[in-house]
């Protein structure tokens, strides 16, 4: 581990208490065309929270564990192949950030972000999207988003989410789960509170040709560092997050998967990282 990351470790896990509150159950989205088995939904990627509101909403491409408390996800999961990293679509005037009227008011609108000093950082990429219009709209809804640095936004963050779909071209699958982390005092943001995270994660699982996970935290702010200084260990993730990710292993494999951190077993010549 770095000595970046145990210095951000250090700051989370000092400032990180995540509130109890009542769990509502989880109910998915009453869209027909959400339920098409583009994204499959039998796949748990994450156990179910006990310590937060959570709402899951299935969209087309992505699965979205919402908090109305905070207005922002929890965690955001989907599969990405080589077929959708191989996307071509451009966005488009009509790919604009929305507000997500699936939820109940209050929730995040574009005027919370106004002149807020965050930019609206998509935790399912619109990169991963471009397979898809419809998978494209809905990465702008807003319960997509949190208030992210802009600098890590088309930085290092970008540059991360890059990454992974050279991954998927690779291996062909690969699932992801990402997300915000809150500290105890955490800030917000316009009228509806729109809760500002203190770093994000990043979860990633591959299972051909044999499985493999690695894992990323990222500080919300102006960072520039190598991409390895970012690497945790999936249980390290869940242990500061308090996620339990891909319980869908059996125990033998994920015990092994979710003990690694070694970027290298990753990379392979065609890999572009700084």
């Amino acid at each position: 581990m770095s000595k970046r990351v145990k210095i951000l470790l250090i700051s989370i896990l000092t400032a990180l208490c995540v509130a109890c509150v009542f769990a509502t159950s989880p109910s998915k989205s009453s869209s027909t065309e959400d339920q098409l088995i583009v994204n499959d939904d039998t796949i748990t990627y994450c156990s179910p929270l006990k310590d937060r509101k959570e709402l899951l909403l299935y969209r087309f491409a992505y699965t979205v564990s919402y908090n109305p408390d905070n207005k922002i996800p929890n965690w955001v999961a989907w599969k990405e192949t080589k077929q959708y990293a191989n996307g071509k679509l451009k966005r488009t005037s009509s790919n604009a950030f929305r507000e997500d009227e699936q939820v109940r008011k209050p929730r995040a609108t574009l005027e919370d972000y106004k002149h807020s000093g965050w930019s609206r950082g998509h935790m399912y990429p619109a990169g991963d999207a471009k397979w898809s219009k419809k998978a494209m709209y809905e990465s702008f809804l807003l319960t997509n988003i949190c208030p992210q640095d802009q600098k890590l936004n088309a930085g290092d963050w970008e540059e991360i989410e890059s990454l992974c779909r050279q991954w998927a071209k690779r291996y062909g699958e690969i699932y992801i789960v990402c997300g915000p982390i809150l500290d105890e005092n955490f800030s917000t943001i316009g009228k509806n509170k729109v809760a500002v995270p203190k770093a994000f994660f990043k979860v990633v699982l591959c299972m051909n040709p044999e499985p493999k996970a690695i894992g990323f935290i990222c500080e919300n702010a102006p960072n520039n560092f190598e991409i390895q200084d970012y690497v945790l260990a999936v249980d390290e993730v869940e242990r500061i997050t308090g996620i339990d990710f891909f319980p869908f292993l059996e125990d033998s494999i994920e015990n092994k998967v979710e003990a690694q951190s070694n970027l290298k077993l990753w990379l392979r010549k065609g890999n572009k990282i700084k």
